[in-house]
Order: C-alpha cells, then sequence, then structure tokens
C-alpha cells in the first residue's frame, strides 16, 4: 500500500488543503493530524460570537464529511519530528508515520509575556478550549484587562462591553492595531472603543499582575506606574508558529525576527523535497519577493487551492489574487483589500464619526483599501487592486 498524503495540523489551512486534493481528483490515501482533540472548527467566532454565548457550534465539517471523502482524521495527535530523508514523521508515542507528500498546517500558538506572575484568571485565546473556559469566567467578571490592541484584543474589548463587563485595553504603541494598519486608521479606531466606554491606554504596558491570597488576579501595576482593577486578564501580545517540531530536520524556517515560519516559495513548496506549507504557520514568497506569513482566514483556503495545483502538476494561476480580511467590532465591520503596510500612505475619503473609508498607497499606487461600515465601498475596488492603480486615478473627480 503506497504512503498517503499527510497533512499536519487540522486546523483551517489543513482542512482547506484536504477537501482540495479530493476536489481535484486525488483518489490517494489522505491523512489529516490534529494534536487537538476537537475536529477541525472556526476560529474567527471564538473571540466574537462564542465567548458572548450566542453560538456553541464552531465545527466547520460534520464527522460524516470525513468518511464520505475517505479523509483520515485522527485528533489528539502531536507530531515531534519529520525525516525528509526517509519521508517519515515521528509521534509523541515514538511511532512513525510514512508520507509521500508532506503538508505543514500547524498554525500558530498565543505568544505569553515573560515575567508575569501565574495566577488564576489570567487568560491567552487561540484553541476552543480557551475560548470556553474565557466564556465561562466571563460570566461572573466586573472588570478585564486585556493587554494588546490587536485584532483579537480589540475584538475581544467589544464582546466584553457587549456582555456588560467593564474593560480596560492597553497598548504599548501609540494606538490600536498601529503595527498593522497604522496609527492614522489606528486613531479611528481608538475613537470607535473609547465611545464604547473602553479605557483604552496607549504608549504603555504591564509591568506585574496582582493576585489576591487565593493566587486570584485581582489586577495590574501598569509600566507608567498606574494601578488598575481587574478580575479577568486576557493577553493578547500575537502568536508565534508552530515549528519547534521541525527544528532539527533541515527544513528552511525563517527567523524569528522575520516573523519565523515555514519558508516556501509562491506555491508552498518548502526546501525540502515533497515537503510543502500552508496557513498561518507559512511565509510563502510574495509578489515583491519577500517571503511572509499572512494571517488570514481567507489566505488559508487561496494557498490551498494554489498547493494543490502544484502538488498534482497542474497549470500556475494567471490571475493576481488580492488578499481580503476583516474583524468584526461592535456593530461595525471593519475590512481590508490588499495589503496595508503602517508604513504606507494613507488617504481618509470619507469618515462620518463612525464609518470610514481609507486608501493605502506606495509612492502613488493603491496598495489596500480599508472600510470601516461600509462593505460595498470596498469591495467594489478589488479589480483596481488587481492591476497597478495609481492613487491619482481615484481621488480624481469624473465628469
Amino acid at each position: 500500500m503506497s504512503a498517503p498524503i499527510v497533512i499536519v495540523g487540522a486546523g483551517l489551512a489543513g482542512l482547506r488543503t484536504a477537501e482540495e486534493l479530493r476536489r481535484a481528483g486525488y483518489e490517494g490515501g489522505v491523512l489529516l493530524l490534529g494534536d487537538e482533540t476537537r475536529p477541525p472548527y472556526d476560529r474567527p467566532p471564538l473571540s466574537k460570537q462564542f465567548v458572548r454565548g450566542e453560538t456553541d457550534d464552531t465545527t466547520l465539517r460534520p464527522p460524516e464529511f470525513f468518511a464520505d471523502k475517505n479523509i483520515e482524521l485522527r485528533l489528539g495527535t502531536a507530531v515531534t519530528g519529520v525525516d525528509i530523508a526517509a519521508r517519515t514523521i515521528t509521534l509523541a508515542d515514538g511511532s512513525t508515520i510514512a508520507y509521500a507528500q508532506l503538508i505543514i498546517a500547524t498554525g500558530l500558538r498565543p505568544r505569553r509575556l515573560p515575567g508575569l506572575p501565574a495566577a488564576g484568571g489570567v487568560h491567552v485565546l487561540r484553541a476552543h478550549e480557551d475560548a470556553e473556559t474565557l466564556r465561562a469566567e466571563l460570566d461572573g467578571a466586573t472588570r478585564a484587562l486585556i493587554i494588546g490592541a490587536g485584532f483579537i484584543g480589540c475584538e475581544l474589548a467589544a464582546s466584553f462591553r457587549a456582555a456588560g463587563v467593564e474593560v480596560s485595553l492597553i497598548e504599548p504603541q501609540p494606538t490600536p492595531l498601529a503595527s498593522v494598519l497604522g496609527e492614522r486608521i489606528g486613531a479611528l479606531v481608538a475613537r470607535m472603543h473609547r465611545e464604547e466606554g473602553v479605557d483604552l491606554r496607549c504608549g504603555t504596558g504591564v509591568d506585574t499582575l496582582r493576585a489576591d491570597e487565593s493566587g486570584r488576579v485581582r489586577g495590574a501595576l501598569l509600566t507608567d506606574g498606574t494601578e488598575l482593577a481587574a478580575d479577568l486578564v486576557v493577553i493578547g501580545v500575537g502568536s508565534v508558529p508552530v515549528t519547534d517540531w521541525l527544528a532539527d530536520s533541515g527544513i528552511e524556517l525563517a527567523e524569528p525576527s522575520a516573523g519565523g515560519g515555514v519558508l516556501a516559495d509562491e506555491v508552498g513548496r518548502t526546501s525540502a523535497d515533497a515537503v510543502w506549507a500552508v496557513g498561518d504557520v507559512a511565509a510563502w514568497q510574495h509578489d515583491t519577493g519577500v517571503r511572509k506569513r499572512v494571517e488570514h482566514w481567507t489566505s488559508a483556503g487561496e494557498q490551498a487551492k494554489l498547493l494543490v495545483t502544484a502538488l498534482l502538476g497542474g497549470p500556475a494561476p494567471t490571475a493576481a489574487r488580492v488578499p481580503y480580511f476583516w474583524s468584526d467590532q461592535y456593530d461595525v465591520k471593519i475590512q481590508a483589500l490588499g495589503t496595508p503596510a503602517a508604513t504606507d500612505d494613507v488617504t481618509i475619503v470619507t469618515d462620518d464619526g463612525r464609518k470610514f473609508l481609507a486608501y493605502y498607497s506606495r509612492d502613488g499606487v493603491l496598495t489596500a483599501v480599508l472600510g470601516a461600515g461600509l462593505t460595498s465601498q470596498v469591495m467594489k475596488l478589488r479589480a483596481k487592486l488587481a492591476t497597478p492603480t495609481p492613487l491619482a486615478d481615484l481621488l480624481t473627480p469624473t465628469s
């Protein structure tokens, strides 16, 4: 019996890759391995509908799907190493599995803040289990402290406020999302959170946490000397790629200073024969020649299609891909098309105090469009981002 295609990581990217293999007509064995015991689930609702108690079901596919598609799903199975010469992987129990092709889709794990004392009521959010614990504790909380005003921190702040919990949101940068969207857009996001009653404090961090005699968190000391009370703390300071199991494999990895991850070409090929990478863990090569990771939900599916086409010997894609991501905060959906960067020039096209639209540009060429609560205005510009478009063409009134 020939070895299967083995996919390590049963998150969205791993699942989409397995689906694409079957959709493309591949009839050989497909083995999908996940270290969690829960079947593949959708992560975006965890910080929103799930933590607010509005939904319990985040499952991406019912159990019968895997049987119908002849995809072998093994859960609770951690992979600890890979031998690229023998084309085998090693599991935590010491057993090995041979592969015909190996696809790395191990995703991310939350970054922790070094030096903070251990205390009850302190959380990170990545896995379903994290969200379950957080939702249970949210029910009895009165004041939450969220460390980090990235997408997860901002979404949780909105969810906690919807649940009637007082929120302090702490961010060392000048604004929320400054490193991703720049300070001008970050200021508009900050305005929204403050209007919703969030105690947003930028330009400061957390020095240490305070706990009571039982070991339960009761507050924090900030780096500016301020003390804040809190009975619930969430650390949302980013994530790191799960690549420790690849450390001695010979597969080329990106430096941590460059974001880490598994280095791959524009269709997911790594430096090792018959080894591919997809999703959040994968640092793919982009049109600019730079290899970087893209942590967006839609990218997982797009990468899976490209990878499977290449793996099965199909033609290279010709259409330009326009990245897309979104974030739901309060009653506003923030959406972006393209590749916004904090160093881009930003032109605010419209702003009514809540909803806004902005163009990002670099050297006079449109790089992204971002809108808050303005879906149609964002989406109609997809074609403009598929080819180089001078910003001036969008700002010049038409007769």
